[in-house]
């Protein structure tokens, strides 16, 4: 377990911004990526404002009918059997080779592996399983298990770049993205693999989004300026939003052989569960408390040692007053008081996607020098009460960070990623 992990590349299709340039400027400024919409087409339903993304049309069950940059051109073999959320991700994995400065011919060594999280396309499965009904089963669309189901990203992105390595999908909720870095990291540390490719990526749609609602999970603030807004006394729900992460891990002497750029050392990771309900957070957040524990513990670091944690927190009532008093009793009972915020007041929540997403931007955090605010933080919950929370970003240089995930059935995962220079 000596071997180190350097996250190497990035790549981001999100509702904040399509590359990493305009990602870093939207986290340094606290510009959000949340719009009004409207879904199928109803102005009564409660659901106002989801996290966008911009320059893709994907609205379409046919991929001949999308729009997007036509800096990314794929073939039509490869088009023909993704998602709307496959097309992000391959376009998010796109940036990060190039990002990491490697050539897509070097995936297919037999060492490098991929790693995938997605709830799959309930838009693409409706649309197929309708046409069947229609035509009492008699035909359908070739193409259309592997264009929806939940392994849909790591079927199609393996087999495009012609991977040979360990290739996987996550299930996990909130959390999926997450246990695909963590295991990822693993797989480095065991000398099983010298890269991995972990990809989150979810849509943004009717199918996607408004079966939250029904769990009365979903805030139903109509301004996107405010709707989502972690830890916040006014907080009523979680903002949906989607899009593609691509992180490039890479074991240390491959990426010192290469001359490769580094962002970040993954450190260490750690996961547990609360055991308590299939859909709500421990309300004292047990099950994330042991999970940043057994990830200190992992990464060789003190409470006193992360400078800046990553809050998982969706806006909702319970999971972040959940994840606060988590908060507290692994860091302000030990007397330490590292930065805190969750920068889905900017992104919304992107589901099974946000686990990688948000290692990313502590990736860029450590890379650059800054550490992101807590957009929409008016008046914290009396949760909050001992916490460093933090409201403007911060031109301050973190050294370690540590990013929390939590999924449906108390499943939470965290990571710590730390400075790191070849």
């Amino acid at each position: 377990m000596t071997r180190r992990a350097l996250v190497t590349g990035l790549g981001f299709i999100t509702s904040i911004g399509n590359d990493r340039a305009s990602v870093v400027q939207s986290l340094r400024a606290l510009r959000p990526g949340l719009e009004r919409v409207e879904f199928l087409g109803n102005p009564s339903l409660p659901v106002k404002v989801a996290g966008t993304v911009k320059e893709f049309s994907v609205d379409s069950a046919s991929w001949r009918d999308w729009r997007y940059p036509p800096r990314y051109q794929f073939p039509r073999e490869t088009l023909r059997s993704l998602a709307p959320h496959g097309l992000y991700a391959l376009c998010a994995a796109e940036q990060a080779l190039a990002d990491a400065g490697l050539a897509a011919a070097a995936l297919a060594d037999g060492a490098t592996g991929l790693y995938c999280a997605s709830a799959g396309s309930a838009f693409l499965l409706h649309h197929h399983l309708a046409q069947m009904h229609a035509v009492r089963g008699e035909r359908g669309n070739p193409m259309g298990v592997v264009a929806s189901i939940a392994g849909t990203l790591n079927f199609n992105l393996a087999a495009h770049y012609g991977i040979r390595g360990a290739v996987g999908g996550f299930a996990a909720a909130c959390a999926s993205s997450s246990h695909a870095l963590g295991c990822a990291l693993d797989d480095i540390r065991l000398g099983r693999q010298t890269r991995m490719l972990v990809v989150g990526a979810e849509e943004v749609n009717a199918e996607t989004v408004l079966p939250f609602a029904a769990m009365r999970a979903l805030s139903t603030h109509a301004d996107p300026a405010c709707a989502s807004r972690p830890f916040d006394q006014q907080r009523d729900g979680f903002v949906a939003s989607g899009g593609a992460v691509c992180l490039i891990l890479e074991e240390e002497e491959t990426a010192r052989r290469r001359g490769a750029t580094v962002y970040a050392e993954l450190a260490g990771w750690g996961q547990a569960a609360d055991g308590h309900n299939v859909a709500v957070s421990h309300p004292e957040g047990a099950g994330l408390a042991e999970a940043m524990r057994r990830t200190l513990a992992d990464a060789g670091v003190t409470p006193a040692g992360i400078d800046y944690v990553n809050a998982h927190a969706t806006s909702t009532p319970a999971g972040d007053r959940s994840e606060a008093l988590a908060l507290r009793s692994v860091f302000t009972a030990a007397g330490a008081r590292p930065h805190v915020s969750s920068t889905k007041g900017l992104t919304g929540h992107p589901l099974s996607m946000s686990g990688v997403m948000e290692a990313a931007f502590c990736a860029l955090a450590l890379r650059e020098g800054f550490i992101p605010g807590n957009a929409n933080l008016v008046t914290p919950d009396e949760a909050c009460d001992g916490l460093n929370m933090t409201r403007a970003t911060l031109d301050l240089a973190p050294a370690t960070i540590m990013n929390n995930s939590s999924g449906f059935g108390g499943s939470n995962v965290c990571h710590v990623l730390r400075q790191f220079s070849i």
